[in-house]
């Protein structure tokens, strides 16, 4: 099912809304989302100002980033580690090994 969504930005503008005295009922209706929407927002979002929510999600990017890119050299690594465990290498290998290593080493 897809998720309305709301921008984080837009979250950051209800809570503010509610510290500044307007009622949750009012804002959930505003927004079209449910009051058990805007406490999981509060509660997960609390005190956070907009800049810090910037960093926050370039950190979640990088860190997203950092995850794939371990992962793509884990793969590499297992891969040329059973190739060196095999005891020759075929001359059809080799160009495929070296065909491989070309393009995931530059």
């Amino acid at each position: 099912m897809p998720k309305k969504g709301h921008t984080e930005e837009q979250i950051i503008a209800a809570l503010k809304q509610y510290e500044s005295g307007e009622k949750v009922t009012d804002i959930c209706r505003k927004l079209s989302v449910s009051q058990a929407s805007f406490y999981a927002w509060k509660k997960q979002y609390a005190g956070l100002g907009v800049q810090e929510l910037r960093e926050l999600r370039q950190l979640r990017e990088e860190n997203s980033r950092l995850k794939r890119l371990v992962a793509d050299l884990s793969l590499d690594r297992q891969i040329l580690q059973e190739i060196v465990s095999k005891k020759t290498v075929k001359p059809r290998q080799r160009c495929r090994l070296a065909r491989w290593i070309g393009r995931h080493t530059g």
